[in-house]
């Protein structure tokens, strides 16, 4: 079956057979998620169908508990684009509803069943829970599994630096602006995606012009200023020098911005769609007392990012 990404699973062709399927939230699809799909992946080489994956949207967290939602470090389309470089075949993203979770632990299998009957395997972590109150474990599933004739697969929890890999702890990192570590854990770079738009063109009247991106995302990274490699759906690479922020040397603003200085020849314009790999935090954001001085701080900043990118001198 050809890649592709359906809206839900009622989008599913009803004689879809053998499906193996890794399902849960995968937020930021880090080193753990792609332990659980792999085995879903390899089955499929094994013994034929098709590698799925189910995820949901909006976090169930938003349905469940909103005044408290867990803040997401990406979107369908990004967790698309990661899942179908594993070998994922099938992508469905379920919206999550108040009747998706009042399901019981022990219907869930039979609740999948009844939507996916060409279900062959379900693929999960070690601390992957489901139904009503969370009530039902990686046991449950197994047994529940075993009485429908389904294969459950479990797999352990991937360690780094001797504790489980997590989006939990992926996004407290991010917040750090830790992006080492975080790119330790999602086995990556961490990575943005957001397209041109025109700014108010400051960065060129001090002599950096910089690509202005959209982007805001629920968990995004600290403020500050990066060194970064931006590419775009063609492969072209470019390395560069990032701001995210709110720019509070030039503008009061309220709604922070991912502003990217290129080195050397730029070939993108407004309307691009473009990736950005953050490779390395550089400095925290802060305001100049004056533009001088901040002209000052960004050369010192591409200097500092051309030596973490492995660029000689300007």
């Amino acid at each position: 079956m050809p890649p592709e990404a359906l809206a839900s699973l009622a989008a599913v062709p009803p004689h879809s057979a053998p499906l193996h399927l890794a399902v849960g939230m995968f937020d930021g699809v880090h080193r753990g998620h792609q332990a659980v799909i792999q085995r879903a992946v390899a089955a499929v080489r094994a013994y034929g169908g098709t590698a799925g994956v189910l995820t949901f949207w909006p976090h169930p967290s938003v349905v469940l508990r909103p005044a408290a939602p867990t803040r997401v470090m990406q979107d369908p389309a990004a967790k698309a684009e990661v899942l179908r470089g594993l070998g994922v075949q099938l992508i469905l993203t379920e919206p999550f509803s108040a009747e998706i979770g009042e399901v019981e632990a022990g219907q869930f299998v039979s609740w999948l069943r009844a939507r996916l009957p060409g279900l062959a395997g379900l693929y999960v972590g070690e601390n992957f829970r489901f139904g009503r109150g969370r009530r039902g474990d990686a046991a449950l599933l197994a047994q529940t599994g075993r009485e429908a004739g389904i294969a459950v697969v479990v797999a352990p929890p991937v360690l780094w630096q001797g504790a489980p890999v997590s989006s939990t702890r992926i996004r407290t990192l991010l917040a750090a602006g830790e992006m080492a570590a975080v790119a330790g854990m999602l086995g990556r770079p961490y990575a943005s995606q957001g397209l041109v738009m025109t700014g108010k063109r400051l960065g060129r009247t001090l002599g950096f012009p910089t690509l202005n991106l959209i982007w805001s995302p629920p968990a995004a990274p600290r403020f500050g200023v990066y060194a970064v490699r931006v590419s775009d759906a063609n492969g072209r690479t470019r390395p560069g020098v990032a701001n995210y922020g709110l720019r509070p040397t030039v503008e009061q603003a309220t709604e922070p911005r991912l502003e990217v200085h290129v080195f050397g020849d730029c070939p993108w314009t407004d309307g691009k769609v473009l990736s950005v790999d953050w490779e390395r935090f550089l400095r925290p954001e802060q305001a100049f007392p004056n533009v001088a001085a901040l002209r000052a701080q960004i050369q010192q900043d591409c200097a500092a990012a051309r030596a973490v990118l492995g660029l000689p001198p300007a």
